[in-house]
Order: structure tokens, then sequence, then C-alpha cells
């Protein structure tokens, strides 16, 4: 880090959609690239904070957006504090939800944890894992139940008087839900006040969040005042779009690349993302150099699946999907318009996976259509369906997608 240093670096800056404080003045409490400075003088690394609360088994592509840039700070020699919301996932974040979070058990907890450093690469290369679990010094894993599940009733009242009714019903999550009249139950409005102690406890410089988590982050910096640390920055990043080009990246909606998918179905899924959603992937997703992509927008999408997918699989085996995947389109043939049509016209909409195959002649019954998904023979544009009970809403979602049944079988869907 230069003294000379007015902007900040790149690796940081890639992407960031949100930034505070980001006042100009030269004070290492009101500006990041102040404190990098003072950190590079003195040698001492920062402390970058992401807090993540174990409410599911999956982690999907738009999770990795934080866990992203929180790989760049260790790569950059800072020190990630990854915090496993052991007991505040007990609670639940309130944040983007309609009505109260239900409670998890402390096993349900622990066992999502386990899956999500699995899924992070625990155990693995750096090379081909989200976060660098083997470099000496560049990483702690910390439960917050270290130091909430003894906090007694004088310390709990001490952080309830530090923020008022008013604070939280500003919240946009909590604000809607009061005027719709939607129960909110007093235990959430504790959840931002624990996960803000949660930078007092790991001294954080710097905490990662995406931007439907500033009234979180902010409450960390008022938590560190409280106690009389130097309030941390927060650092925040966009939201996923997710692979419907509408909606953010969500399991409920099944719009999702999850990192634990194999190469081709993670490949596949990206080589056909909507259009407009292919440079933010570029940016938010790789550290491929925008100003040397190619011009056409097909190939800079290529690239863009075949950089993603090799962050989590490897070169190898990124080239393997995308060829196999070119495959699965072509078949045999020498282009798309060779692929045999069916059309799809008389079927009754909303359809089961099942039923759909036996309605359209690609299997000879419903039994031998559900054999077929269960034995992983379907796939959809090149991902597996699974579920014979896939339900598809309208023929609209499929009109022009190519269905392959076995290795040989493809059908181009028309209306």
């Amino acid at each position: 880090m230069q003294d000379q240093l007015t902007t900040l670096p790149t690796w940081i800056s890639r992407g960031m959609a949100d930034l505070f404080p980001s006042a100009s003045i030269d004070e290492a409490d009101q500006n990041l690239i102040s404190r990098l400075i003072e950190s590079e003088k003195k040698q001492v690394p920062l402390r970058i904070k992401l807090g993540i609360d174990p409410t599911g088994s999956d982690i999907h592509l738009g999770h990795s957006i934080l866990f992203r840039k929180l790989r760049a700070f260790q790569d950059a020699g800072h020190i990630a504090v990854l915090i496993i919301g052991d007991f505040t996932a007990r609670i639940g974040d309130p944040t983007g939800k309609s009505k109260t979070r239900n409670q998890l058990t402390i096993d349900e907890v622990e066992k999502n944890a386990q899956t999500y450093l699995e899924q992070l690469g625990y155990g693995e290369s750096k090379e081909t894992s989200l976060l660098d679990f083997t470099t000496p010094g560049r990483l702690e894993i910390r439960k917050n139940s270290e130091w909430l599940k003894n906090f007694d009733m004088t310390r709990t009242i001490g952080l309830l008087s530090n923020a008022t009714v008013g604070q939280m019903l500003a919240k946009d999550d909590f604000a809607n839900r009061y005027s719709s009249g939607t129960p909110i139950c007093l235990h959430e409005f504790l959840y931002p006040l624990l996960q803000g102690y949660d930078s007092v406890a790991v001294q954080a410089d710097v905490e990662l969040g995406g931007t439907d988590q500033k009234f979180n982050v902010a409450m960390g910096r008022d938590m560190q005042r409280l106690y009389g640390q130097r309030p941390q920055f927060g650092l925040l990043l966009p939201i996923l779009v997710g692979l419907d080009g509408a909606h953010k990246m969500s399991k409920t909606l099944g719009n999702v690349v999850a990192l634990k998918e194999d190469a081709l179905s993670m490949y596949s899924k990206l080589e056909k993302i909507p259009d407009q959603l292919v440079d933010s992937y570029l940016t938010l997703l790789t550290n491929l150099n925008l100003n040397q992509m190619p011009l056409d927008l097909r190939q800079r999408q290529k690239l863009m699946a075949l950089n993603v997918t090799a962050s989590f699989h490897g070169v190898s085996a990124a080239k393997a999907a995308q060829e196999d995947a070119s495959k699965l389109i072509l078949g045999s043939q020498d282009s798309l318009k060779d692929v045999p049509e069916t059309s799809i016209g008389k079927v009754l909409f909303p359809v089961k996976a099942f039923y759909f195959l036996s309605a359209i002649g690609l299997c000879t019954s419903s039994s031998d259509a559900r054999r077929q998904i269960q034995g992983g023979a379907v796939r959809l544009d090149g991902t597996k369906i699974l579920d014979p009970n896939l339900e598809f809403q309208a023929k609209e979602e499929l009109i022009g997608k190519v269905l392959q049944l076995g290795k040989k079988t493809f059908r181009r869907l028309s209306s």
C-alpha cells in the first residue's frame, strides 16, 4: 500500500454498492483509504467481518459475492473473521421477511454450519475454494455463541437501552409489517443489536454485507462506539439477480446456481442467463478484466460461465463442462436447427414433469417417465430434472428449450 494512495484499490471497489462512512477527510476513523495506509505502516492487518446465520443448508452464487470480497481481503494480507451466527440463527434475521421466522434448534444450526463450511471449501486447496482456509493468519472462524450465550440480563438491558423503538421501526421490514398489522415479536428487535455486538467481540475494522444489511452493519458501528472501540466501516455489495433475470437469486424462487452443483449443471445454467445479467455476473463473480472482454455478448457470456465454473471445479473440469454442454444441445447434429421439434400446444398447463414427458410421447407412459426422471436420464437445456412432480406452470417457460432423454434423444419444444 502506497502513502500516496487516493482511491480504493480495484480489488475493494469492484462491484461495491456502498461504503460508509465515505468522508474524504484524512482520518482513519472516517476514511477507509486512511485506515488501509495506517494498516500498512504499522504492519497490522485489518480485521474484516462477515457474519452468516446457518438457517439453511445450501449456499448459492448470490451468497458467494460476499465471500469473494472477503477472499480478496485475505489475498491482500488482511484477516477474514467469519462469524457463524449459531446463536443469532436461533432468532433469525428479520431482514427481507414479511413475518416472524421459525426458530431453529441447536442441532439444526450446527448441521447447517458444517455444510456451509464444506461448501466454502473447508479442507480443500485454496485454488478451488471460496475462502483461504490454509494460509496461516488469514482466517478466524468464530461462533457468536462464544460471547452471546452467557449474556446476562444486565448486559442485555444495556444493549436495549442504546436503541429506540423508532430506530427499529425505521427499518423497512419492521415498518412494512407494522403498517400492515403483521405481528412483530419483541425478540426480533434483539437481532440487529446482538449482530452489532458481534463487531465489538471481534473488534472489526470492516464489515461486509449486502445492500439489504445496511441497518445491521450500521448497528455494529453504534455498538462499537458504545464500548469505546473505533467504529468499523460498512462495505455493501449488490444483491445478485437470479437466473430468471427479474428477482434476487433465491432457492425459494428456484432461480439459483448452487455451489455444490456439478460442473456441467453450473456451466449450462450460467451460459443461458438473460443477456442483461452477463456484465453484472462478470463483475461480481469473476476477476476478469472488464476492459479486455470480447465485444460479442455471446462470447462474453461463455467466458463468464467458464470462469465461474472453473473457480469452483478447476479449469479442466470447466472446459470439459463447456464441451459437454455443447454436445447436449447439438448431439450428433451440426446445429440447433437440426434438432427435431415437438409441439406442446395440446398439453394442458400447469403440468407435472412425469405427465408432460408422457403427453408429448417422449416416454411410453407416466410410470416410464417417473423411472427415467428418477434415474437422472432427463435434462432440460442441459439441467437434470430429478423430481417427477416438478410442475411447469405455462408453455411459455418451455418453448424453445431442448429436452433430452438419455444420451441420444433430443427434442426442441415448440408451440
